[in-house]
């Protein structure tokens, strides 16, 4: 049997974090006249990366052991609130800035699927020969 790809795994989680996004950025624009209704977004996906990090393995005794002591973690990037306007209700969300991030999303999904796409072809060309 063969075993998927890792970059077929990290796709699919890439996907499954878009799809969280996508989620949270539509439940923004849903309440954007809700008064005191908080905006919210989820962490970036380099932090879902880190908290997933590979361990090596020293499998030859020429193999260089990492410390990963020394390794720091990133913090996750803060957005700042006064960017942005509050209104009057209390309300935090910015509709032009949800279109912002749905934008971004967008390219995501498209940069995502083109890379599935092309590692799906170069498998089945490897498979077939």
């Amino acid at each position: 049997m063969i075993d998927q790809p890792y970059v077929f795994d990290l796709a699919a989680k890439k996907s499954q974090w878009l799809a969280v996004r996508q989620v949270t950025i539509a439940s923004n624009v849903a309440n954007a006249n809700t008064p005191g209704y908080q905006a919210s977004d989820v962490a970036p996906f380099t932090k879902v990366l880190d908290s997933a990090a590979l361990s090596m393995s020293v499998t030859d005794p020429g193999h260089m052991a990492v410390n990963t002591s020394s390794l720091s973690a990133r913090s996750p990037r803060q957005v700042a609130a006064s960017s942005w306007d509050v209104s009057p209700s209390g309300n935090s969300v910015s509709v032009e800035q949800e279109m912002a991030k749905a934008g971004e999303l967008s390219k995501d999904y498209s940069l995502t699927t083109g890379i599935m796409r092309s590692m799906q072809r170069i498998w089945l060309m490897g498979v077939k020969a």
